[in-house]
């Protein structure tokens, strides 16, 4: 670091930073072509020091993200050296094993950014992609035994170079997915919001000149500092929690362990996930950098949101994980489902902490990214293939002071809920037919756990076929202080002719459906906390009338009677 700082000249470049990075991430927003994108707003943007440490990452965005950026750009200057990167430079990387990547649909783009010829910082985003090839469209292949079945893997390459898109590179990309004209326009959407992020910090430079750069290091310190103070109230111990995946399908029926014990001594934590599962022929295995990126959530979350998010959080971190567990596995094992058991880290984690870090803790969230990718060549198409990504929340856990939120995503994901209205548009060859939020599913508590969704399509058109990805179908989220677990997720097939109704696989890949059939998805709900007989009569009738409760579940469960006033809506029974 070169001269101290002023603390709030540091304030006021860290939320400038932020702003660049909120800048960057709009822009993708804004022109991207994808819904996976412009609706669901699958993607993130961060700014790195030269070294390539993450100082800011866009606020509210999606933390599985930060993943791949933790490490892209330190991984492009070993690869090719900083005395060879030059401005005008752009590098596109997606591979989990040599580039720092999660699974092959999000595809990171990092831009060096220079000022009077000298490197100052990293501008870099990252997006998930609705296809990037593979044997399954969508690129998310629920059966897949190696990363080769799932989809393109791009290597740390030059995407722009002086200054103009490099052809021959996104050539090779665009011919290796089914919906070129869609990857174009987001990958372009992409490269205009480097470009935007570099013009906004070297603007910052001309401005501030060394003191950014020292602020930049001393953001970083202050996590540091955040993270010492947060481990020295913690008592000096061990901390082991255990939690598990539901499997992956018929390949692994078995239930998969992911296992923390957590050793807190002074101002030093480790984090040893020894005696996790091994990795499996199946594609939920979890890349380091994933495991990085749900290490850095779950201790922002205990922490508090004071707590920047930036490199400077590992510092006092050891983490142990070893190669060839289901936390770090080598190649050519697959990812593309990653996330399902990547939501167990935070559970993991919460576990362990949750005893002594009480006022931050949850009961288990649904702790799933339930996906129904509907896709496939249909005459509304003209023969070309469509692929409609959508990723539907489910509940909250509880808190020992409130209720966990109904329908929302959680942990390492973020994305927003695809509007009906957005969906029918883009996709006129289906139609939702539920919305809605599943009474009973919140686990009963003192406190309740949130609620999962229901959400219900209807195929419109032969020549379509859908997966059906999730997770917490088995494993119910936990409770705490005798809370009940939430409920459990589940996919169903609704025959269009004889109305039969199938229950299908967590993890269905390319099922062929036909026109009248209909996909029905329950969502998990969350744990709650605390004996259900103790929550207050008035709230269990709130929740009655809100239909997240039923009467018969407010009388079994929570000891309260209601009866109905003739209006639909019910009171107290005296």
């Amino acid at each position: 670091m070169g001269a101290a700082v002023d603390p709030v000249i540091v304030e006021v470049i860290r939320n400038l930073l932020l702003s660049i990075t909120d800048e960057t991430n709009t822009v993708i927003i804004k022109s991207a072509y994808s819904t996976n994108i412009k609706e669901r707003r699958d993607n993130s943007a961060a700014v790195m020091d030269a070294a390539g440490n993450v100082v800011a990452q866009v606020e509210g965005s999606i933390p599985i993200l930060l993943a791949a950026q933790l490490l892209a750009a330190r991984n492009i200057i070993g690869k090719y050296g900083a005395e060879n990167i030059h401005p005008g430079d752009m590098f596109i990387v997606n591979d989990p094993y040599h580039g720092g990547g999660n699974h092959l649909p999000d595809i990171t783009v990092a831009a060096p950014v220079f000022a009077g010829g000298k490197l100052i910082a990293w501008v870099s985003n990252i997006a998930h992609h609705s296809d990037i090839g593979g044997t399954v469209p969508g690129s998310i292949v629920g059966n897949a035994r190696s990363i080769f079945e799932e989809g393109t893997r791009i290597p740390i390459v030059r995407i722009c170079r002086d200054g103009e898109i490099n052809d021959d590179v996104m050539d090779l990309l665009l011919g290796n997915t089914r919906t070129p004209e869609e990857r174009r326009g987001d990958f372009t959407a992409q490269i205009s919001a480097n470009l935007i992020g570099a013009e906004k910090i070297q603007s910052a430079y001309e401005k501030y000149g060394q003191t950014l750069l020292d602020c930049m290091e001393e953001i970083q310190n202050y996590s540091q500092r955040m993270m010492l103070s947060t481990i020295r109230k913690i008592p000096d111990g061990e901390y082991c929690f255990e939690d598990f995946v539901d499997g992956c399908g018929d390949q692994v029926p078995h239930p998969i362990n992911i296992r923390v014990k957590i050793t807190v001594a002074g101002e030093k934590m480790t984090m040893d996930f020894t005696g996790t599962h091994p990795q499996v022929e199946a594609p939920i295995n979890i890349p380091f950098p994933v495991l990085m990126a749900g290490i850095l959530y779950s201790i922002k979350a205990l922490v508090g949101p004071g707590l920047p998010t930036n490199a400077g959080i590992f510092r006092p971190l050891e983490i142990i994980a070893p190669k060839g567990c289901l936390v770090n596995p080598v190649e050519p094992a697959p990812v593309c489902v990653l996330i399902d058991a990547a939501q167990r880290i935070p559970d993991a984690i919460f576990g362990a902490l949750g005893g002594v870090m009480k006022e931050r803790s949850l009961a288990a969230s649904n702790g799933a990214c339930t996906t129904c990718m509907l896709f496939g060549r249909t005459e509304n198409s003209r023969g070309n293939y469509f692929i409609c990504h959508e990723s539907i929340a489910g509940g909250s856990g509880a808190s020992r002071s409130c209720d966990g939120l109904s329908g929302v995503q959680v942990y390492l994901t973020n994305t927003s809920n695809m509007p009906i209205e957005a969906t029918e548009m883009e996709y006129p060859d289906i139609m939702v037919e539920k919305y809605f939020l599943r009474t009973d599913s919140g686990g009963a508590g003192r406190f309740r756990g949130g609620c999962g969704i229901e959400r219900q399509y209807r195929i419109c058109s032969d020549g379509m076929a859908v997966n059906c990805l999730g997770d917490r179908q088995k494993f119910q989220p936990w409770g705490l202080e005798g809370g009940l677990p939430g409920g459990a997720g589940a996919f169903y097939l609704l025959d269009g002719e004889t109305g039969e109704r199938t229950k299908l696989s967590h993890k269905t890949s390319s099922l062929p459906v036909k026109k009248g059939d209909a996909i029905l998805v329950h969502t998990p709900g969350a744990g709650g906390v605390g004996d259900p007989r103790k929550r207050e009569p008035e709230q269990v009738l709130r929740d009655v009338n809100c239909r997240l409760v039923s009467p018969q579940a407010a009388r079994e469960l929570y000891g309260v009677e209601v009866e109905p006033t003739g209006s639909g809506i019910y009171r107290l029974k005296p």
